[in-house]
């Protein structure tokens, strides 16, 4: 599938981009970013006077799933990121139960891979219960792939 954002200021620090452009996608590649693309797409979306940038990260957000699901779950929050831009987010640790072991940290892994539409980092507790006496077992949550604590 071929889709064709257009007149979209395009922002991209990495490369010091900043300009008015088209972009081609390609099976959800990008393919092309220049001044005017005259390709047929499948689908051309008008981006102007609207902005377009790589994927915002926040390292800091308070889903509240496991344990307080009426304020938030992973995949109400992560819609919400998504809706501001955000591709990547890092979940804090102050949940019910608290994210201080491997089975809470694999717990929440596997609900972002079912019902996440961002990508989701898993940050650990230092200590047991967010109590700041006992350590969590830091090697366990490594392993099961915490970003921080």
């Amino acid at each position: 599938m071929k889709m064709l954002i257009k007149n979209g200021r395009v922002i991209n620090p990495s490369t010091g981009l900043d300009g008015v452009k088209d972009i081609l996608i390609v099976d959800g590649l990008i393919a092309k970013v220049e001044n005017e693309i005259t390709d047929k797409a499948d689908k051309i979306i008008d981006a102007g006077g609207l902005w377009v940038t790589p994927g915002f990260i926040d390292l800091h957000v308070h889903f509240r799933e496991p344990g307080f699901e009426h304020k938030e779950t992973i995949e109400t929050g992560s819609r919400s990121a998504a809706k501001g831009g955000f591709t990547t987010v890092c979940c804090m640790p102050n949940t019910e139960p608290t994210i201080d072991s491997k089975e809470v940290v694999q717990f929440v892994k596997n609900r972002a891979q079912e019902k996440a539409i961002v990508n989701i980092l898993v940050v650990g507790s230092i200590t047991k219960g967010l109590q700041g006496e006992k350590l969590s077992d830091m090697e366990d949550m490594v392993e099961t792939g915490i970003c921080a604590v």
